[in-house]
């Protein structure tokens, strides 16, 4: 269990596609349930949804990365700073 915790805290964005591709079928499934799909499109859909809920984290990721490198450039300027 330590295990699993450990690598969810080092692969965040990892378990955020995860776990935003099983809600996003689980509601796929649910919605779609008495459409008639065949066991193909079945597929196809839920391989779409998967891949789209991993835009989704990589997208909101954008941001995490911004606000980083905005961190970094500021303890850069900072040591700059205080070596004058």
């Amino acid at each position: 269990m330590q295990a699993l915790l450990n690598w969810i805290k080092t692969h965040p964005r990892w378990t955020g596609w995860a776990v935003l591709a099983v809600g996003m079928n689980v509601i796929l499934i649910y919605e779609a349930r008495d459409v008639g799909l065949v066991a193909q499109q079945w597929v196809a859909l839920i391989i779409a949804t998967t891949l789209v809920a991993g835009l989704c984290v990589w997208i909101i990721g954008w941001d995490d990365d911004a606000e980083e490198e905005a961190k970094q450039k500021g303890a850069e300027a900072d040591k700059g700073q205080s070596r004058k």
